[in-house]
């Protein structure tokens, strides 16, 4: 099955020369048979449908604009955050590109972003990127908040999480420091992004968990403790996504895929594993005294939407 590193694309010019005309490329088109990934270049409908994330589209792109520009880009911002394997909860369609500052204008779906001067950067699947961390710094200056946290917390989860729980504090704040210092570089938007260089936190294992965060602090929580063991039967550890410490509450994000992922790792049904995650709750709850809050993506609209799934288990914020 074809990725978005293996999906083949075909340029106009494969097709001019398999004597493909104007109107036989239109007919494919129409038929549903072919797609465009952007101008003169292409790819068999069937393959794109099997790309859903929005990491897996963005790659695609970004393959095609390499494949018809004259000099190899380097890519950067968002665009490459995904080619990084990195969390990509936005897309506004547009690719993200390092130019000299005296370069003519790019298509619209191209954004060009000033060269810090810095020239160094790293190949990744054949693909020419900003270093990680000034990857983070500028996703953090440029993106929302959601996005820009998502990104950050899985880059330094990627340096400092090993799983189940052990957390590298030092190496997290090694790549922390490198990250703003391509901060300080820029002039634009730099105190924001240091405020979400320090809020970030690589315990945060899916976006879904970075979103909720800001969220809860939006809320007038304080931050809450991220990847909380609590003792288990039988000498296990139980993982806890959120520790409301301020008002002595759990708290977890159940993404859409969560009991799903958690049955096939597990060889179960969905049905035993909610029934064991059920199990794992009622623990909790009693070992430790405290109310335990669930919620998924559609409780993440804002902050308000949270704040209401939250009351209904009786946990309000302090203030």
């Amino acid at each position: 099955m074809p990725t978005e590193l293996t999906l083949p694309l075909i340029r106009r010019t494969q097709l001019d020369d398999l004597g493909w005309g104007s109107r036989r490329v239109r007919r494919e088109l129409d038929a549903g048979n072919l797609a465009v990934v952007r101008r003169g270049v292409y790819a068999r409908a069937a393959d794109l449908v099997r790309l859903t994330s929005t990491e897996q589209k963005i790659v695609l792109r970004a393959r095609a604009l390499a494949l018809v520009s004259r000099s190899q880009p380097t890519f950067c911002g968002m665009t490459a955050a995904a080619i990084q394997g990195l969390p990509c909860v936005r897309d506004d369609g547009r690719l993200h590109v390092l130019t000299a500052e005296d370069r003519p204008g790019a298509a619209a779906d191209v954004v060009r972003h000033r060269d810090l001067h810095e020239r160094s950067a790293e190949e990744v699947n054949g693909l020419l990127c900003t270093p990680l961390a000034r990857t983070v710094a500028d996703v953090a200056r440029n993106d929302a908040r959601d996005a820009a946290l998502s990104v950050a917390d899985a880059a330094l989860r990627r340096y400092a999480f090993e799983p189940p729980g052990a957390y590298d504090v030092e190496a997290a704040s090694r790549f922390r420091q490198d990250a703003l210092d391509w901060t300080a570089r820029a002039t634009r938007n730099r105190r924001t992004a240091e405020r979400i260089l320090h809020l970030a936190d690589g315990r945060a294992q899916l976006p879904g968990e970075s979103v909720s965060r800001l969220r809860l602090l939006d809320l007038g929580f304080a931050s809450p403790s991220l990847q909380v063991p609590v003792a288990a039967p039988h000498g296990a550890t139980f993982w806890i996504d959120f520790g409301l410490d301020d008002v002595g509450a759990w708290g977890e994000f159940d993404g859409k895929a969560k009991y799903r992922d958690l049955a096939e790792a597990a060889g179960q049904s969905a049905f035993e594993v909610v029934d064991r995650e059920k199990q794992r709750e009622d623990w909790i709850r009693g070992t430790t005294n405290r109310r335990f809050a669930r919620w998924g993506w559609d409780d993440l609209r804002d902050a308000a939407t949270l704040g209401r799934r939250l009351r209904a288990f009786g946990i309000e914020p302090p203030r």
